[in-house]
Formats: structure tokens, C-alpha cells, sequence
């Protein structure tokens, strides 16, 4: 044996898992080579079963492999059983067992099951006498102790992906909102005339933040908020004394919360309180702020906006305040995952690796533009080019992309300036709100940079003419852009509980571009709605247009004169394999992921 401390390094082809992960292309042989290294560094220096560490945690949790490529290959190698929770009864009486497992336990070996994701779940359907857990992590050394504190004699350990077992577990154990328990403490009853006088100081808003309820009313809101996957949380105003709170879930506001006997500027102060770089007192300008919390063990970003609105009272200074959440676990990284449909993934790729040119992602707020925006760059980046990006605000972190803020002190013409001396190969410019913004976007794609930006309009053939009417000359927007992609949101069915529609009607199909070959052989959906979800919908799917330039379309936007034919180019598009919104919409609903009602909800006639 080698002496301590010259213990050479295993190499790949030494450790089965390594090997597997090499062979089948999902890590790459230098990642696999530096996780040995560390493996082996850290299980030197470490005593204990629960201080030992594996390859596939290693991987996982120092280099970032994704959680399900490594375990479901670790399961494949190893010889576990995988067990999918979508096939199998989840009802009260499973989960009743699970919480009867765990009871008996001390805090810390039940705490370690929940953070390690290791259950109890039911006894083998053929051998009664066996415990089968299952676990994110099959391969967990304290897998074998936590059986025997539950005095378990015989057992199996199954794999589960660590989404399905998370889900479970929050079934389980539904996080608590402790402020919400005490929203009804300190409750004081209000009168009517408590609230007519005209003029009042900032004692008496004081007096009224000063209350437990509203602080529990402020925490509260922010994490139930996250909790129920919310967007943004609005808080309205309704009259002197009460206050609507509303939350936007899957693309639509829903009533949260009114809050009576309180007033409305104790309620904005107190959210002004929480918030950064925003004054309390100042009540009669627009001002935006952030707010950071962590909850369940996660930082979740808040953006503050707050603006002055009146009134039937015009004595009163109410304010209307919006919070989007950004919650970056929501973030997608992972061009497969967009749902890009047609020749939209190979037009937005192709678009993406040339060496320069722009990217325009365009559609309403609350579209997707940024995820879209932060999946490209995540396809893009690697250490040997330089991304930078210009922002207002900042609102996910790109890991390996340099983001600057615009502010006060760093306008958008000094960030500009600034960036273009910073050697940038790539660089993402936030939004095109004007002219400057779009002729400095159009100069850094025509000089060499690889240009990324969003725009508001309805379709991509509108984002040409949007730029037109700006200002921008015809020949700079027909060889500055690479690619212009329109997206929107669809609303997805519950999996749970849809059904399949009987005798839909045939003329709305048609009108909405359905061919009679698509109805005959596809299911169309409806939502029906149950305890898993709202009205039958749970989550939003993108669908979306893209328009690749392609010489024909350069030479329709070179041409034109006094106007751009946006109708024209469309059509173009479509002949070159373009999908249109409805398009990809109604494929979403041969999918039977959404419904009719979305198609003609989101999108407009072709």
C-alpha cells in the first residue's frame, strides 16, 4: 500500500459509476477526473459514516450535475430499483404510514431523512415483512442506521427523482407560515369614524405598524406568496380602511386577502420598511426597491414598485404596490426545457452560435422574455468568451456572466461606454425602449458582438416595423439580426383531473386553425379542477414564433421604403417553416397540455 499522502489518484476507468458517466457522454472525462480527486481529498481528511462523501454526491453538489443524470445512472449501475410516485397510490393512508415511521424517531435522524430525502414508504407488495425506502440518494451510508433505529429487520432502497420526493415531502410536511398563524393576534375592531379625519401624522401610522398583525400580515404575505408559486403580490387599496392583497399564480390575479380596520399607508409603510432604496415618507412619486428574504432554506429576491393613485377620498395619499418574486429555482437553464416547437429550436441555436448579430426576444411583460434570454446565454457561455450584460434591474444571476446594474450613478450611456472598453464578445442589453437603446443594440451586432435584447410587441414581424418606427435605417435592421423570437405563456392543464372533451365544437376548432386531420386523430382536452389545482389549470407552458432572417426576408427589410410590410414578412416566415403563436398553441393543445380557451385567450387570428 502507498504511504499516507501518496496515495495516487483512481482514474475513471477504475470506478464503474465514473466509467458509465463517461461512456454514455453525460459527464465529460475532466469533470470525472477532478470529482475523483476531490472524492478522494475529502474522504481522507473526513471520520464518520455521515463525513464520507461519493462520487455521484460530488458530483452533484460541487460541480453542479444535474441531480437526475447522475442518481438514475447511480440506480442503473448499482442495481436499484427506481420507483416513479406518479405510478404509484400516493393517498392519505400511504402518507399516514410514512408520518407513523418517522414519529418515534429523534429530532435529528427525522430531520436528517427530510433533508437527505430517505422515506419509509410502504411495505413490499410480495414480502409484507420488507420495508421499502425510498431516497433521492440510494447510496446514502446512513440508509442502513436509520433502518435500524426504526428496528427494521428487512428492507429494499429504491430510487425516486429528487422532484417527485420533494413533492411528497411538502404533502408531508406542508411549510408553515408562521406569521399567518398570527395574523389574528393583536386584532383591534375599527369604527368608521377612526378614520375620517382629514389630516393625521406619522404617530398614528406608527401606532398601527407598531401591531404584531401587520407585521405577521407583511412576512406573511411575501412567504405564502412563494409558497403558492405566485409572480407578484399586489397590494390595492379599496377605501380608508381596508386593503385588497392579490396574488398573480399562472398568469392571472386571484384574490389573497382583505385586511379591514387598518389603513392603507400603515400597510405601504410597513412594506416601504421591509424594501431597500425606498423612502417611507415619500408617498407622492413612483419608487422602486428590493426586498431579499430566505425561505425554506432559499434566497427569493423581491422587486418593489410602488405608485401614487387616487382615491374617492382625495384627502388620502393611497399608493399601489407591486412585488414580483424571483425565484431563480424557477429559472430555466436548459434550451429542451423552453418547449420550442418546429424548426424554432434549430432557427434559435443556428441564431446563437454565430459569432455576431442580435437576438430579439419580444412580448408582453410577464412572458418569459428573460427566461428565454438566460436559457440562450446559459447554451452560450463557457470561460473563453467574455459576457456582459446591462440591466435595469438585475433580476437572476448568470453564473459566468457579468451583470452591471444601471443606476443613478451608472446611466445606460456610461454602462455603454464602459462595457465597450471591457472586451466583450457577447453582451445583453435589458430591454429596447427607444431609439438610442435600439441604434446602440443594432451598432454592437454590426461590429462584431453577438447581441442579445427584448422588445414589447404583439408578433415577431412587428418587433421589424417597431424598430423602423424608432428611427433605425431599413439596411441596419436587415443585416444587424440574427433571429426574433415571440413567445407567450399558455396556461397548463392539471394532470390530475383534465378530461377529454366530448363533442367539441367543430366550427370554434376550425376558426381557431384546427384541420380535420388533427381532430380526428388527437384527444382534446378540458379542465375540470380539483384539490391539486386551480380550475383545472397548474403552471404555464411557453409557446412561441420565431423569425430567422433568412436572404429573402434581409431583401424584404432592405427594400422597403416608407414603411415596412410586416404582413408581408410573415408570410415570408411562414413559407421559410415558421411557426406562428397560434401554431404553436394549437400544438400545445394536440399535446394535451392545454385547452381551446387558451388558444384564443393568448393569442390573436393568423
Amino acid at each position: 500500500m502507498d504511504k499516507l499522502g501518496e496515495r495516487k489518484v483512481v482514474t475513471h476507468k477504475k470506478d464503474k459509476l465514473a466509467m458509465t458517466l463517461v461512456q454514455q457522454g453525460l459527464v465529460d472525462r475532466e469533470t470525472i477526473v477532478k470529482a475523483l480527486k476531490q472524492k478522494q481529498k475529502v474522504n481522507s481528511n473526513q471520520v464518520g459514516v455521515r463525513a464520507k462523501q461519493g462520487l455521484a454526491q460530488i458530483l452533484v453538489e460541487e460541480f453542479d450535475i444535474d441531480h437526475h443524470i447522475v442518481f438514475d445512472t447511480v440506480a442503473s449501475v448499482y442495481g436499484f430499483q427506481t420507483i416513479k410516485l406518479s405510478d404509484e397510490d400516493v393517498a392519505e393512508y400511504r402518507i399516514a404510514f410514512i408520518k407513523k415511521m418517522l414519529e418515534p424517531l429523534e429530532d435529528s435522524t427525522r430531520d436528517y431523512m427530510i433533508k437527505k430525502k430517505i422515506l419509509a414508504f410502504r411495505y413490499d407488495k410480495d414480502r409484507p415483512y420488507k420495508i421499502i425506502f425510498i431516497a433521492a440518494d440510494p447510496t446514502d451510508r446512513v440508509i442502513p442506521i436509520i433502518a435500524r433505529s426504526m428496528k427494521v429487520q428487512s428492507y429494499d432502497v429504491c430510487y425516486v427523482r429528487l422532484d417527485e420526493i420533494n413533492t411528497l415531502i411538502e404533502k408531508i410536511f406542508p411549510p408553515e407560515n408562521q406569521f399567518l398563524k398570527g395574523l389574528d393576534e393583536g386584532e383591534q375592531s375599527f369604527s368608521d369614524e377612526d378614520f375620517e379625519d382629514e389630516e393625521f401624522d406619522e404617530a398614528e401610522i406608527d401606532s398601527e405598524i407598531n401591531k404584531s398583525v401587520l407585521v405577521n400580515l407583511a412576512e406573511g404575505m411575501l412567504i405564502e406568496a412563494v409558497h403558492l408559486g405566485a409572480s407578484d403580490i399586489h397590494i390595492i387599496p379599496t377605501s380608508p380602511s381596508s386593503t385588497d392583497i392579490l396574488f398573480r399564480i399562472d398568469g392571472l390575479l386571484r384574490h389573497w386577502h382583505s385586511r379591514e380596520g387598518i389603513r392603507p399607508e400603515a400597510i405601504a409603510a410597513v412594506m416601504k420598511d421591509r424594501a431597500r432604496n425606498v423612502d417611507r415618507f415619500e408617498r407622492e412619486k413612483a419608487q422602486d426597491g428590493f426586498i431579499q428574504r430566505k425561505i425554506d432554506d432559499h434566497s427569493i429576491r423581491y422587486r418593489f414598485s410602488s405608485i401614487p393613485i387616487v382615491g374617492k377620498e382625495y384627502q388620502y395619499k393611497f399608493e399601489s404596490i407591486v412585488i414580483r418574486i424571483l425565484d431563480d429555482r424557477k429559472v430555466i437553464t436548459d434550451l429542451d426545457k423552453l418547449g420550442l416547437h418546429g424548426t424554432a429550436r434549430g432557427m434559435f441555436v443556428k441564431a446563437i452560435k454565430k459569432p455576431q448579430g442580435m437576438i430579439i426576444v419580444t412580448g408582453p411583460t410577464g412572458s418569459g422574455k428573460s427566461t428565454t434570454l438566460i436559457a440562450a446565454l446559459s447554451h452560450i457561455v463557457t470561460p473563453e468568451i467574455n459576457v456582459l450584460t446591462v440591466e435595469d434591474p438585475v433580476e437572476y444571476i448568470i453564473p459566468g456572466v457579468r451583470q452591471l446594474k444601471i443606476g443613478p450613478k451608472m446611466t445606460f450611456e456610461l454602462a455603454m461606454r464602459s462595457i465597450l472598453r471591457h472586451d466583450p464578445d457577447v453582451v445583453m442589453l435589458g430591454e429596447i425602449r427607444d431609439k438610442i437603446t435600439g441604434q446602440t443594440a443594432i451598432k454592437l451586432a454590426n461590429t462584431g458582438h453577438l447581441t442579445f435584447s427584448t422588445l414589447h410587441t404583439n408578433d415577431a414581424a412587428s418587433a421589424v416595423s417597431r424598430l423602423f418606427k424608432m428611427g433605425i435605417e431599413t439596411f441596419l435592421i436587415a443585416y444587424a439580426i440574427n433571429i426574433i423570437i415571440a413567445q407567450r405563456l399558455v396556461r397548463r392543464l392539471c394532470e390530475a383531473c383534465k378530461s377529454p372533451m366530448e363533442n367539441p365544437d367543430m366550427t370554434v376548432l376550425k376558426g381557431l386553425g384546427f384541420s380535420e386531420d388533427e381532430i380526428s386523430k388527437h384527444t382534446i382536452y378540458e379542465p375540470v379542477g380539483c384539490d391539486k389545482c386551480h380550475k383545472g389549470y397548474k403552471g404555464r407552458a411557453a409557446i412561441h414564433e420565431a423569425l430567422y432572417f433568412t436572404p429573402e426576408i434581409r431583401r424584404m427589410i432592405f427594400e422597403a421604403k416608407e414603411d415596412i410590410y410586416e404582413e408581408g414578412i410573415k408570410n415570408q416566415a411562414v413559407k421559410d417553416g415558421m411557426w406562428t403563436l397560434q401554431k404553436s398553441a394549437r400544438a400545445r393543445v394536440l399535446e394535451g397540455i392545454s385547452t381551446l380557451e387558451e388558444v384564443a385567450r393568448v393569442t390573436s387570428d393568423d
